[in-house]
């Protein structure tokens, strides 16, 4: 029953994902891909909530590894890393590195402290 909950939340977050980076993209004017960064810093902010609420069973399944793991993107990132670096922004690619990997531990972190996990 656990992968029918994975299944649900997936086909929720996949397309929010879509969704949101696009709304992103169209505001912005940047080398940088941040609709891929705020979407990693949501859905890391949303797992991190999620670890801290102490959520299990359906529930951590269907928010946690469905919606959170279809909704954020490591491959997409790795891919638009790569971009930049071999389209001659090398500085843009380690900016970009930076913020997915500081801003998006730091906003598990926040999540799962705003949700009381820390105290």
């Amino acid at each position: 029953m656990t992968a029918v909950w994975v299944v649900l939340g997936g086909m929720l977050g996949a397309p929010a994902r879509y969704l949101l980076d696009r709304a992103v993209t169209a505001h912005t004017d940047s080398r940088v891909p941040l609709g891929t960064l705020a979407v990693n810093i949501v859905g890391s902010a949303l797992l991190g909530v999620l670890i801290g609420s102490g959520v299990s069973g359906a529930v951590a399944a269907a928010a946690g590894i469905g919606f959170c793991g279809a909704f954020t993107t490591f491959s997409t990132f790795g891919y638009e890393t790569i971009g930049l670096a071999t389209g001659g922004a090398a500085g843009h690619a380690f900016g970009n590195i930076v913020l997915n990997t500081g801003i998006c531990l730091g906003a598990v972190y926040l999540g799962a402290a705003g949700a009381g996990l820390f105290g």
